[in-house]
């Protein structure tokens, strides 16, 4: 994988898998998304699903939200979201708890494009900057985030024009989380 972002996901999604493997002998797992089908399945148990991120042969394009917004998004979403699919996954920035968000499957990545186009859509309402969100944090309104101008990665709260920016760019971010556990 070309792309410095897709490199620095791959190396962020290897730590996960170590420290789970390390700490639990297994392949990471989740009870979440049993019953829904991935490339990513190593097995299932019962609820449990033990997973494995899966690479893409090329990075998925998100032209269908450019499109249905008329706006060309940063060069550092597409492979943000489009180099593999995986289950989301918990890591600390800088002591700051967050689940970095991942496509399970491509029902999950067209649910992803219409979850974006609709944030950007209100955005565009509220006359806010273009923002991208990338990972959750323990308060439902508060997102990480990419600038869709400058490729920061922010803090933002919804709905609001509060935000902070976090890291120049998401390579350096991605290259600063810690995996939890």
């Amino acid at each position: 994988m070309a792309h410095f972002v897709a490199s620095a996901l791959l190396s962020f999604t290897q730590r996960y898998r170590d420290a789970y493997q390390q700490k639990y002998q297994t392949f990471p797992c989740s009870t979440e998304l049993a019953g829904l089908p991935s490339l990513c399945i190593q097995k299932q148990e019962g609820d449990n699903v033990y997973w494995q991120a899966h690479q893409r042969e090329g990075i998925a394009s998100l032209q269908a939200v450019e499109q249905g917004i008329e706006l060309t998004l940063h060069s550092d979403i597409a492979p943000f979201y489009g180099s593999q699919y995986c289950a989301d996954m918990p890591a600390l920035w800088r002591d700051n708890a967050l689940t970095l968000l991942q496509v399970w499957n491509e029902d999950d990545y067209v649910r992803l494009q219409e979850n974006i186009l609709g944030h950007l859509v209100m955005q565009r309402r509220l006359k806010q900057k273009p923002t991208i969100f990338i990972a959750t944090t323990d308060d439902d309104m508060t997102v990480i985030s990419i600038c869709n101008l400058t490729g920061n990665v922010i803090r933002e709260t919804l709905g609001r024009s509060q935000r902070e920016v976090l890291c120049a760019d998401v390579a350096d971010f991605l290259d600063q989380l810690k995996p939890v556990v």
